[in-house]
């Protein structure tokens, strides 16, 4: 019994203990929140107070930036109002100025009227005068002023005719001392102003690389790309040591530029090997092929020929790849088709058809095949294959002698591809012959006494002598000019005209020390 009774005592004190501790947890709860309170309105005031000064602070930027804006604002008012008072005081400058240019032109209009009113006066004065005039004349003559005035026409129709019968005979006579030259001089300056290149490539390209880099890429492991490259394309492939560039040889032009063509793609893509080269280089002849197609149909447009058989219109793109002497054949045959057709018109004869005869007249020099025959036979039989008539393959076969000539188209492709050939620039000229040329103007002019240097420029087409001031005057570069003309055209051959041009100067030199 005891027991229980102290394990009740016990436990109330616990209870009083766990109480007593609620309590004071309570209050200390109570005096930190109230802590709490304090402190958050302490630091509510701080913040209203920061807010305000903010607040404050701004308003005064806000005034000061409006302060000055309306500053500026009133300036720039002030500164128009400035320009618009000068404005306004040159604009009344200006009216003043109108004014009296009104007036002045008043003036004027009044002065006018009335030299107007009084050269009215004196005309009407002229006029009884001519009338008088002309009634003493008709009495003196006894002719009427229509027949005085018809007579004196017809005896200025008479002088007139006479005139001009002599003026008229005179230029014949001068026309036909100077028809043939002038005639020569035309035809030779026609000839030149239709040249083209005159000298292309005819057995190499060069392809340019940005880098020598690229050669080892080209040449590829133990030479494999390389060779692989000439056996796709026929073409000789030469890598040396000449900087930035590859040279390929070979004589067939189409290969050449299918190498070329080639070779760009693959250093443009940049994927060299075998593989891919042979890929390349097939894709390249199709394109090589369809430019060659479009090229014949797009000469044959231009020259107005239609009705040409496919195969002879891949012939003429192929031209464009072949040259004759230096000059492309499509240009050659080109310009030779339109020489037949202006011919042909002037003799009466069908242009169309001389226009055909001269574009496919070298066709032989482009066949698919290589026959052990003359290049104007080997075209004639083209034509004939391709069912083109009998008067333009005689003309075809015929322009070279190799047949007999059964048309008049045949002598007409002959003669203009002899112009289109044989006038200055067409063909390119031998380079030991061409050098030999210049040195032989220079050599001419240096024979004269007085000449200091001479420079033949411009291809040969002018020649620039430098003679001594101190030897030939001016008078005598004139006649020094003529002369050496004269010799050149005399003893020279050349193509076209050549420009001599003689200089003489005097140069004073002095060195300040």
């Amino acid at each position: 019994m005891t027991a229980i009774i102290y394990i009740a005592v016990a436990l109330v004190c616990i209870a009083l203990g766990v109480a007593v501790t609620l309590i004071v947890q309570r209050n200390l709860a109570k005096t930190r929140a109230k802590a709490i309170v304090e402190e958050a309105r302490l630091e509510a005031d701080v913040l209203k107070k920061n807010k305000l000064l903010e607040a404050r602070e701004e308003g005064l930027k806000i005034t000061a930036d409006a302060e000055k804006a309306a500053t500026q604002k009133m300036n720039k008012v002030q500164s128009i109002e400035s320009r618009l008072k000068q404005r306004e005081i040159q604009l009344n400058q200006q009216q003043s100025e109108n004014q009296r240019t009104r007036n002045d032109l008043d003036n004027t209009r009044a002065k006018l009227d009335d030299y107007n009113n009084r050269l009215n006066e004196r005309s009407q004065e002229l006029d009884v005068l001519q009338g008088k005039i002309r009634e003493e004349l008709e009495h003196v003559s006894g002719l009427s002023s229509d027949e005085a005035r018809e007579k004196l026409i017809e005896s200025l129709k008479d002088e007139a005719k006479t005139a001009a019968a002599s003026y008229i005979n005179d230029i014949m006579d001068e026309a036909k001392l100077t028809a043939n030259k002038e005639a020569k001089k035309i035809v030779v300056q026609s000839i030149q102003r239709v040249a083209t290149e005159t000298a292309i490539e005819n057995s190499v390209t060069v392809f340019p690389i940005d880098s020598d880099e690229i050669k080892g890429r080209i040449i590829g492991r133990e030479g494999r790309n390389i060779r692989a490259l000439e056996a796709a394309t026929g073409i000789e492939i030469i890598v040396d040591d000449t900087p930035e560039a590859i040279v390929l040889s070979g004589f067939d032009p189409v290969r050449r530029e299918i190498a070329r063509l080639a070779l760009h793609q693959l250093v443009a893509d940049g994927r060299i090997h075998p593989a891919r080269i042979e890929e390349v280089v097939a894709k390249v002849k199709k394109q090589i092929e369809e430019e060659i197609v479009e090229t014949g149909k797009r000469t044959a447009i231009d020259l107005g020929i239609h009705g040409l058989h496919p195969d002879l219109i891949r012939l003429v793109g192929k031209m464009k790849y072949r040259s004759s002497y230096g000059q492309n054949l499509l240009q050659h045959s080109r310009e030779t088709a339109n020489l037949c057709a202006v011919m042909a018109s002037e003799l009466g004869l069908n242009p169309k058809k001389a226009r055909r005869a001269g574009l496919l007249h070298d066709i032989g020099k482009v066949p698919d095949e290589e026959p052990e025959l003359p290049h104007a036979l080997i075209g004639m039989k083209l034509a004939e294959k391709y069912k083109e008539k009998p008067e333009i393959c005689n003309a075809i076969g015929a322009h070279h002698d190799e047949i007999e000539q059964t048309s008049l188209l045949a002598p007409i492709v002959q003669v203009c591809d002899a112009i289109s050939g044989a006038r200055p620039g067409a063909r390119r000229e031998i380079v030991e012959a061409y050098i030999k040329r210049l040195n032989d103007l220079e050599q001419l002019a240096l024979s004269y006494p007085g000449v200091i240097k001479t420079y033949a420029i411009q291809a040969g087409r002018e020649l620039r002598v430098i003679v001594g001031a101190d030897k030939i005057s001016d008078n005598e570069t004139e006649k020094l000019s003529a002369e050496i003309a004269k010799r050149i055209q005399d003893e020279m051959t050349y193509p076209g005209q050549v420009k001599i041009t003689v200089i003489r100067e005097t140069r004073s030199v002095s060195f300040a020390k």
